[in-house]
């Protein structure tokens, strides 16, 4: 068990810092933590050895380059959105009856668009703060004893990640690996689309016919 529960802190870390870094411009802080944690960093291969990192503040960094490759890739160039890459007139669903909103409010997950910056639920940042919500609902659930009930919220994460996130985020991210200006934008597309890949295969040895396996 203590194995599961040590994986579950890690994706839940991995889910918050995705979502963060999706969502919305990164800050000094946040560029600070992932420089100077030794555990980090190595994910981030190629803006840990970006010459412009070296060259400049962090905060002429941010204003100079990566706000700029931020604002390129996720609200200009890109569409971040689920229904656009799903409908076949490419129009983003952002009422009532768009199914990822609704999968929301089921799970009671509310959005604040206007905080988030998105015009729809459906955007790859909320899709992410999803999966980190339905994580830290499972850690409850197994710290509390409740293993059926941590059991069926893996299996909603296990079915989200195969009905909707993996169904259109590896283009959107390989599109953004493609065009990305700046090291870490390139690092955060290849981070999140190798996470993904590989929490869906830790989902799928893990659960069987509705069971989850807790022997390690």
């Amino acid at each position: 068990m203590q194995e599961i529960l040590t994986n579950l802190e890690a994706r839940i870390n991995f889910y918050a810092l995705l979502s963060r870094l999706l969502m919305s411009e990164v800050d000094e802080e946040l560029l600070e933590t992932i420089e100077n944690d030794k555990n980090m960093i190595p994910f981030f291969p190629a803006y840990e050895k970006w010459e412009k990192r070296k060259e400049l503040s962090r905060k002429d960094l941010i204003e100079q380059y990566l706000n700029v490759d931020f604002t390129n890739l996720f609200l200009l160039h890109m569409t971040p959105y689920e229904s656009f890459y799903q409908r076949e007139d490419q129009m983003m669903e952002t009422a009532g009856e768009n199914p990822v909103l609704q999968l929301f409010n089921e799970y009671n997950f509310r959005v604040d668009l206007g905080k988030a910056r998105t015009v729809s639920a459906d955007h790859i940042g909320i899709e992410f703060e999803f999966m980190y919500m339905l994580c830290n609902a499972q850690m409850k659930a197994l710290k509390d004893n409740e293993l059926q009930a941590a059991c069926d919220i893996a299996a909603v994460q296990k079915d989200f990640l195969k009905d909707h996130l993996l169904e259109w985020t590896p283009m959107f991210l390989l599109n953004i690996k493609s065009e990305a200006g700046t090291a870490l934008y390139f690092d955060v597309a290849d981070l999140a689309l190798e996470f993904m890949m590989s929490d869906y295969e830790y989902l799928n040895e893990h659960i069987k016919d509705g069971k989850c396996d807790y022997s390690s």
